[in-house]
């Protein structure tokens, strides 16, 4: 038999039982749809969640002053940490690992307005790298510089949402803001961002002003110390040194303020590069669960193909007992029920891929929530889907394909279908 001939042979077949070929090509196809739908949609989530993530930092930890819980140097637990600015330097330099280690102050005291409007947002001070580490945008004007910082400049960045609490519509860059009646300068405007968490507020309704001028015009009050601060941003230099940067932060902290570096009650870090890792364990595990209920679906498609293949030689027994008897050889009776499988499994898979992936496209035009990034089909559910497919295409074709091959001519022809 030549190939031409098989080719026309095997699509007579299906076109003669549609219903049939139909059924068993929606089971394949729906396979292949479970598996790279609920793939896209762990995706999604877990892309989500880190884009969210990365609105509130980059690679964060925020170390904050606790009360000891042991004893230390002759020291009694409970004792109230406070951090100072001078020790920044230190930190830094005793803490290799880390990229930035930075103050910040912070006071939702202070009376706001503008020439047009008044407020109730929280000022915070720190240094030009809060920017970078807070996943800062400037939308119109800048961010404050060194410069600033080192002349005590009294100049301020508002958050998106403060811009229109004081300003509405109008443009704020070179107009004042007054803090207790002290005049700041505004010198930009943040671009609006999602954020999935905080400590103290939303960052879109902050004003930032250069830590120099903060801890002028807002100093500390006893009994805090003067030059205190209320907690320390710190980044390291890659996710990998991330523990060690942390480890060598609390030793240099328990070196500075007589404390256990083991005691963590005094000095909690919160480390969302250490959350992200976590929502990323998690998102995966959801991923390649969903992802075993579309391959389970996409099994059984391929017992459905098999069972009906095997029907298919059933009722078609006299049909191979007349071609054997007029020479057939098995091997040609067995490459068609092959290829008859082959065919349907490739094309339903390759209809279920289309399908899917463009439902995946029609899908990500619509809004979607805060922490979903859509339907986000991957090379690699692509590629398990085809790998699958071949496998079950095999599975599947193998069996009934033998079956039919292996007929007696004589005892086929004996056959009486309903028999």
């Amino acid at each position: 038999m030549v190939l031409r001939d098989l080719i026309r042979d095997v699509f007579q077949t299906l076109w003669g039982h549609k219903l049939r070929t139909a059924l068993t090509m929606f089971g394949i196809a729906w396979g292949v749809i479970s598996i790279v739908l609920m793939v896209a949609a762990g995706e999604g989530l877990r892309v989500g969640q880190a884009r969210v993530s990365q609105q509130f930092g980059r690679d964060l930890m925020i170390v904050f002053a606790g009360r000891t819980s042991l004893q230390a140097g002759g020291t009694r637990a409970g004792r109230q940490i406070e951090y100072l600015d001078s020790d920044i330097s230190i930190l830094q330099a005793d803490s290799p690992d880390c990229e930035y280690v930075i103050p910040e102050l912070e006071t939702s005291r202070a009376r706001i307005h503008s020439n047009y409007n008044a407020g109730a947002q929280t000022i915070t001070g720190s240094y030009p790298p809060f920017q970078e580490i807070r996943s800062i945008t400037v939308e119109d004007g800048r961010f404050y510089d060194w410069g600033d910082v080192k002349e005590t400049r009294r100049v301020a960045f508002l958050g998106s949402e403060v811009k229109k609490q004081l300003f509405g519509g109008r443009n704020p860059i070179g107009e004042n803001i007054y803090f207790n009646d002290i005049p700041y300068k505004v010198i930009g405007v943040m671009k609006a961002k999602d954020q999935d968490s905080s400590y103290d507020g939303f960052d879109i309704n902050k004003i930032y002003v250069p830590y120099t001028a903060m801890h002028t015009d807002f100093p500390n009050k006893p009994p805090w110390t003067l030059h205190g601060v209320d907690q320390l941003l710190v980044t390291p230099k890659s996710v990998e040194q991330h523990e060690a940067c942390k480890g060598q932060i609390r030793a240099a902290l328990g070196r500075l303020h007589d404390f256990d570096p083991h005691d963590k009650e005094a000095a909690p870090i919160w480390d969302t590069i250490e959350e992200a890792q976590a929502f990323k364990t998690m998102t995966d595990g959801m991923k390649y669960f969903l992802g075993a209920v579309g391959l389970t679906t996409l099994f059984l498609g391929g017992l459905g193909v098999m069972n009906v293949m095997l029907v298919a030689v059933r009722e078609r027994t006299r049909e191979i007992g007349i071609r054997k008897a007029v020479g057939a050889q098995p091997r040609n009776i067995m490459m068609q029920f092959f290829a008859e499988t082959i065919i349907v499994v490739f094309v339903s898979g390759g209809l279920g891929m289309a399908i899917s992936f463009g439902f995946c496209t029609l899908f990500n035009l619509l809004p979607m929530p805060q922490f979903f990034a859509g339907l986000l089909p991957t090379w690699q559910s692509g590629a398990l889907s085809i790998g699958l497919l071949g496998l079950v295409a095999i599975l599947a074709a193998m069996y009934p394909a033998r079956q039919a091959a292996s007929i007696d001519p004589i005892e086929a022809l004996r056959y009486e279908a309903g028999g």
